[in-house]
């Protein structure tokens, strides 16, 4: 527990609940009624305790290896060299505690993996998202309609912030953080910790009865956790099982490992520039994310019933962009991207990455009506869309002299 002297005005109160416990019942409670459909909490690993340490080792290791290629906000370090998301304890040290918060976003919608027609694009399912909410005129948008587009991040940031309040309405104040994959910490490990789940073979966490659809948020809290009430751990039931291993078009997976730098989620979304050459077949016709290791998930499989399909208003999948035809992204002004994304996901691609992702994907298409439009693109201004453009005018011309 930090010193008297080293809080913040408010924290003096605060010291004097640090010794409280936090229930997890009350949690469970307060998440249901903030829109969670999971809940948990996990302790904070004490710096110099095993699980702290092999908990540094696995981050360290991963980012020596290069596999987080240009994220490079995972780089980031402190002014004593340490990685930030190596360990709590090097931001806040007063952290004892962490609440976990998943919502649900498994849909009845056609996975990436099924058939589909001709010349149809793949956004991935968590930026397939809108709210179905009324708009001012009081009529309800069509399925197609490109307004109300969503962001988990910030659905997620709402409810995390409103149970954050209604826990300290309930215990009076205390330290507390909220983030949804932007705070110095990795989701996933506290999680797995939190009991919500087990760590897969894809790195995703993995809910005997959910699956893996699930967006994950977290609050930092100075709140020791009761200890009698302490989640079992979940334990690993992927047995045997490599299918999504096997079914990643890019091989970028080992079995709890993932090279980012291989992943289609990082090449359509993170990095800049032009994409591998060797990497762009295995593309296929992802222009946003990828969902291939998810939905061959036997477990995902097993929870994708009418009855087990999420029915939150603000994260249901948006039906134009299920499935979107290549012809009509690519016809996108930006202005009409900004239109169709802002406040989406799909934004963070920008509008350049998106349209290079589009080309790699016409060219993984075999469909020579994508020729007028790629031959416009080949003569770019931009250099990664005009030499993006040109290998897949390349990789038709070849598929239909073969």
């Amino acid at each position: 527990m930090m010193p008297t002297a080293e809080l913040r005005p408010f924290d003096a109160a605060a010291s004097m609940l640090m010794s409280q416990a936090l229930s997890s019942s009350l949690i469970a409670a307060l998440s249901r009624s903030a829109g969670f459909a999971l809940s948990g909490i996990a302790p904070v690993p004490a710096e110099d305790s095993p699980e702290g340490r092999a908990q540094r080792t696995r981050f360290e290791q991963w980012i020596a290896s290069g596999a987080a290629g240009e994220m490079e906000y995972l780089k980031r370090r402190n002014d004593q060299g340490d990685l930030v998301r190596a360990s709590l304890h090097s931001v806040f040290p007063w952290a004892r505690s962490v609440i976990v918060c998943a919502a649900d976003y498994s849909s009845a919608q056609p996975r990436s993996i099924d058939p589909a027609q001709s010349g149809t694009a793949w956004i991935a399912r968590y930026a397939q998202t809108g709210s179905h909410v009324e708009s001012e005129t009081g009529a309800r948008p069509t399925d197609d309609a490109p307004s109300r587009p969503s962001d988990y991040h910030k659905v997620l940031l709402r409810r995390l912030q409103s149970l954050d309040a209604a826990l300290k309405a309930k215990t009076g104040p205390f330290e507390s953080r909220c983030y949804v994959d932007t705070g110095p910490l990795v989701e996933r490990v506290y999680s797995r910790l939190a009991g919500i789940g087990w760590t897969g073979k894809n790195t995703c966490i993995l809910n005997q009865q959910v699956g893996s659809w699930l967006f994950l948020g977290v609050i930092l809290t100075s709140l020791e956790p009761e200890s009698d009430t302490l989640p079992q751990l979940a334990a690993d039931r992927c047995g045997t099982c490599t299918r999504c291993i096997d079914a990643c078009p890019t091989q970028a997976l080992t079995p709890y490992q993932m090279d980012a730098t291989r992943c289609i989620s990082y090449l359509t979304i993170e990095k800049r520039g032009p994409i591998p050459e060797e990497l762009r077949p295995g593309i296929g016709r992802q222009v946003f994310g990828c969902d291939i290791c998810q939905d061959v998930c036997p477990w995902n499989n097993k929870a994708r019933t009418p009855s087990r399909q999420s029915d939150d208003p603000e994260l249901a999948p948006r039906a134009a962009l299920v499935n979107p035809a290549l012809d009509w992204l690519a016809g996108m002004s930006e202005e009409d991207f900004g239109h169709w994304f802002f406040g989406s996901p799909v934004k963070r691609a920008r509008f350049a990455g998106f349209r290079r992702n589009l080309a790699i994907a016409m060219g993984n298409s075999g469909l020579i009506c994508f020729l007028p439009r790629l031959k416009e693109w080949a003569a770019s201004s931009d250099p990664v869309l005009r030499e993006s453009a040109q290998w897949a005018i390349q990789r038709l011309d070849k598929n239909h002299t073969d």
